[in-house]
């Protein structure tokens, strides 16, 4: 049975309307499933950023209407795959509310458990119905499989978009935003937000007791803040310092920066997935979990990598 923080909130009738160093190694990878994913210790989960859809003419690289034949694809090659779940790892939509009434039911195809994670485009709807738009317990949450605890951070918690101005928080948004802005930092962009204080105190809470009770930890959220990018969470160094301190994190997974990336820091590795709205061709992944390491095996023009576990 899945665990999470809270149980989900009923939908709205709006679908009717290994040592120190260690880096990424590239793979060739059939993208088929493996008679070894069926085992006990081995699991597989399928993962997609930003797909991004919108009934709106092609924007540069961006390929908004093609998201839907995209995202059809990634759900045939999940079905036909032995997955424990999916992720989108935010940016859903890109723009106007009725995008996911038009985008959801491509989704719902997916035979499996279905997680999101916010992204700043997400915000077409007050949080409180996007949340119920997308299935979600909260902005952030965790849930286990295995003896594994997959932690879902909203690095939109403290942003402009994601807060009515006048709210606490856009206030401090504002300030967070005209201060990176002064030291000249590259993701002094407003479109990145960034993890709130409470969010943060729960963050150490939940990698605390995942340690105590020994399992591993993946991370995810929408903005990266690994290694130095435009598009890194406001916080990113202080993201950082807290996920130093807990030797059972593995890995942080996030989108938002279409062209991905892959950063490798005490023992974390930091893999920035592609953004399916790109281009003419695809892009999505499938994980496998192993003992001492996950693979990723891309699709489209997601690259493959061996992510291996650091040394105990």
């Amino acid at each position: 049975m899945t665990e999470t923080t809270s149980a989900r909130l009923s939908r709205r009738g709006f679908l009717g309307a290994s040592a120190a160093g260690a880096i990424a190694v590239p793979l060739a990878l059939g993208g088929t499933a493996t008679a070894a994913a069926a085992r006990d210790d081995l699991f597989r989960f399928g993962v997609i950023a930003d797909c991004q859809y919108a009934d709106f003419p092609d924007t540069g690289t961006r390929y908004y209407r093609s998201s839907i034949a995209k995202l059809a694809e990634a759900v045939d090659t999940f079905n036909n795959a032995d997955l424990e779940f999916i992720t989108h790892l935010g940016d859903f939509v890109d723009r106007f509310e009725r995008s996911f009434a038009e985008l959801l039911p491509t989704f719902e195809k997916a035979r499996r458990a279905k997680y999101h994670v916010l992204g700043n485009h997400d915000f077409q709807l007050p949080t409180a119905e996007l949340l119920d738009v997308l299935d979600m317990p909260a902005p952030y949450y965790h849930y286990r499989r295995r003896d594994w605890r997959f932690v879902v951070l909203d690095t939109n918690d403290v942003s402009t978009y994601a807060n009515p101005a006048g709210s606490e928080k856009h206030a401090l948004a504002q300030e967070m935003y005209a201060e990176l802005v002064a030291a000249g930092a590259p993701n002094a962009q407003t479109w990145n937000g960034a993890v709130g204080q409470e969010q943060l105190a729960w963050l150490r809470t939940v990698l605390t007791n995942a340690r105590r009770r020994g399992e591993k930890v993946v991370l995810s959220s929408h903005h990266p803040v690994f290694p130095k990018n435009a598009h890194n969470a406001w916080n990113d160094d202080e993201l950082l310092e807290l996920i130093d301190g807990f030797d059972n994190v593995i890995a942080y997974v996030n989108g938002h920066n279409h062209a991905g990336n892959y950063g490798f820091r005490n023992g974390v590795h930091y893999v920035t997935f592609r953004g399916m709205v790109e281009l003419d061709t695809n892009a999505f992944s499938i994980v496998e979990v192993h003992p001492d390491h996950l693979r990723v095996d891309g699709y489209g023009r997601e690259p493959d990598r061996l992510l291996p576990f650091r040394s105990q």
